[in-house]
């Protein structure tokens, strides 16, 4: 395990790979490390998220050719612009899962199994638009249908928790874990960004034991990063930032909006990022 920085981190990725995004809409994103990955001007990559503006600044930036997700979202504001002018005009492949159907996937690599059991999705239009999903008659008494959900593996998984330690294991201090643990376990590399790297006995006396979502063993590098989700959530850190994400969510609008927001904010590093924010 490494202490790294954004820029390392996003080094160690390549066109074409399959990355998982944790957080959950526009909470608790690993943004940081999102922009990094639009800096990098990556490409054709696939990603595994419960989207929100994660997704949004990859299709922006060029980096995404294919998306697997129950849902894109801002929360406050109901859908993602950037993804759904994206899907409107067919310039991203689109895999869409039940919400469930996405979180057993995960366990499904998590526990290095091809494929997992689930009820999810029968009787839908899930498995009209995913005719790839196969399903298993159960071969207990009952002789049920069910869905045969096959296994979500990840080449990198990006995730932001509260606190970490330099070894790797982290603490999320707000009202949900997500699921940014599958991700990483489902995961080949994986990467933690945080708002504080603190010490080992910190990390341990700062909440409960349940509380500490990661462990050495699940992460390959970490990354201290201040701010690093915003304009997400980072509970109880920092609410979402209402305000930017509205100028964010205007700024898409238009090609002319777009690019003036882009100057503004993502032209530069993070720093600069954080520092503009700042400003406003």
């Amino acid at each position: 395990m490494t202490v790294m920085t954004v820029d390392e981190v996003v080094g160690e990725l390549r066109d074409g790979m399959t990355v998982g995004v944790g957080g959950w809409g526009s909470r608790r994103k690993p943004m940081a490390l999102v922009r990094a990955v639009c800096r990098a001007r990556l490409r054709d990559l696939t990603v595994v998220s419960y989207g929100g503006p994660d997704v949004g600044l990859l299709i922006a930036a060029g980096c995404l050719r294919r998306l697997v997700t129950g849902f894109v979202s801002l929360d406050s504001i109901a859908l993602e612009p950037h993804f759904c002018r994206a899907r409107q005009e067919g310039r991203i492949e689109l895999t869409e899962y039940d919400e469930g159907m996405l979180y057993w996937g995960l366990l499904a690599a998590a526990n290095r199994l091809p494929f997992l059991p689930i009820r999810a999705g029968l009787g839908s239009d899930v498995m009209r638009v995913n005719p790839q999903i196969k399903t298993i008659r159960s071969p207990y008494a009952d002789k049920s249908d069910l869905v045969a959900m096959p296994a979500l593996t990840l080449d990198a998984a990006l995730v932001h928790l509260n606190r970490a330690d330099a070894h790797g294991n982290g603490r999320y201090l707000g009202p949900d874990p997500y699921f940014d643990d599958l991700f990483c376990l489902a995961a080949r590399r994986r990467y933690l960004s945080c708002e504080r790297l603190v010490g080992t006995a910190e990390l341990m006396d700062s909440g409960p034991p349940q509380g500490l979502l990661l462990n050495r063993m699940m992460v390959d590098g970490v990354v201290e990063t201040p701010n690093g989700a915003h304009f997400t959530s980072c509970a109880p850190d920092y609410d979402r930032d209402e305000a930017f994400q509205r100028e964010y969510a205007a700024a898409a609008a238009s090609p002319d909006g777009w690019e003036r927001f882009r100057s503004a904010y993502l032209d530069g590093d993070e720093r600069s990022y954080q520092k503009a924010v700042a400003a406003r």
